[in-house]
């Protein structure tokens, strides 16, 4: 749709387009760091007659960043509800620049007590700035033990993410595995990798290089989906 861009090893446009979406993140989220975080992070779609809430909590990758609220995985998976005639509304709680510890902090905020589903996708962003695996794990689990004890009925899907080898292979490994292994021990369902099929492809992603397309959001809403779907 716009100037074609060069191609690139697809390891080094995958980490290219990892370190820079921190930098833009974070620039959302300092520009509106004085807004309420409900009001900021939560677009509702709403279905008429819907009575099942399913919540999306995560960074730019949820929140869509670059798109209209349309284009993002939420509402993909919104439109593929509505067209099965399934009883839910989807809530999208994505906050660009968000970090497994501002995430803990804004949790309560955006808990609902009708809730059925959320997804909880962060990390990414941990990864990045290289914050200690024990501390991305802590908050990813107090984040589960929130959810588990406010609304014990709901079920939890956990979004898998990856980053690139800049932090050491011992790392990149490690942070990896925080998502299966938390997703094993809290017996919660996982989706393996959010961004598969999609991370380090041009044509899948922004002009920036750093968050997808409204193409790419399709297919992030198809890796969504296998998982999500069954759980329906």
């Amino acid at each position: 749709m716009s100037t074609k861009t060069p191609s690139l090893p697809k390891p080094l446009i995958f980490c290219y387009f990892l370190i820079l979406l921190v930098g833009c993140g974070q620039k959302t989220s300092e520009k509106d760091a004085n807004k309420e975080p409900v009001e900021e992070g939560a677009e509702v779609v709403e279905t008429d007659g819907s009575s099942k809430k399913i919540l999306f909590f995560g960074d730019s990758l949820t929140a869509g960043y670059g798109l209209e609220v349309s284009q993002a995985f939420p509402s993909i998976i919104q439109q593929k509800i509505d067209s099965l005639e399934l009883d839910y509304t989807v809530i999208n709680a994505g906050l660009s620049g968000e970090t497994t510890a501002s995430g803990k902090n804004r949790l309560e905020w955006v808990l609902e007590d009708n809730v059925d589903i959320i997804i909880l996708e962060l990390g990414a962003n941990d990864g990045l700035r290289g914050i200690p695996l024990t501390e991305t794990a802590s908050n990813l689990k107090s984040m589960v033990h929130t959810i588990q004890n406010k609304l014990p009925n709901a079920k939890i899907v956990l979004a898998g993410m990856k980053i690139p080898p800049n932090m050491g292979p011992e790392y990149t490994s490690e942070f990896e595995n925080i998502f299966p292994e938390l997703a094993a021990s809290e017996n919660i369902h996982l989706i393996p990798f959010l961004l598969e099929n999609v991370a380090g492809i041009p044509d899948l992603n922004q002009s920036d290089g750093i968050h997808p397309t409204a193409e790419g959001q399709k297919l992030v809403a198809e890796n969504v989906w296998e998982v999500l779907g069954p759980i329906l």
